[in-house]
């Protein structure tokens, strides 16, 4: 299926790009969530006439990710689980958790911008955690788990 593509998706393309999909993709993931629209002659045409608009919209986007990752840059998260004599967590600590972590620090961070590549934590220690809120924004915060106090 051919879409529009009304913001840049990462491995995708850019704002405006006319790109082939698998079907499912389109009807499931990219028009639901608004990102792409069907490459008809019409959109296309509006498209054209709203480009600017939409550009501006995705200026103002990266521009707000980008003051969100100046604020995060360097943060130390501190987190208690419950923990082993050895060190191991007796659960993990996941993006879920860092993400709320960080927003009770006043960071606006959803659960899908953080970066666990390595999987959920499982032990005590610091451990540098990748936060990406946009595409072309992505820094470290470093992720403190310490055992609870019981």
């Amino acid at each position: 299926m051919q879409v529009i593509l009304l913001e840049k998706i990462g491995k995708l393309g850019n704002l405006g790009d006319v790109v082939k999909v698998k079907d499912g993709y389109a009807r499931n993931y990219l028009i639901p969530t608004k990102q792409a629209r069907r490459a008809t002659e019409a959109a296309i045409a509006e498209f054209a006439t709203r480009r600017a608009e939409l550009e501006k919209a995705a200026a103002a986007k990266l521009a707000a990710a980008q003051a969100l990752g100046e604020q995060l840059a360097g943060k130390t998260v501190r987190i208690s689980q419950k923990a082993g004599v050895d060190g191991r967590l007796f659960g993990s600590v996941t993006n879920q958790d860092i993400a709320e972590a960080l927003t009770k620090m006043g960071l606006a961070v959803q659960k899908s911008q953080v970066r666990l590549p390595n999987g959920p934590l499982k032990t005590v220690g610091e451990h540098p955690v990748g936060v990406a809120p946009h595409g072309d924004v992505a820094v470290e915060v470093t992720v403190q788990v310490v055992p609870q106090a019981d």
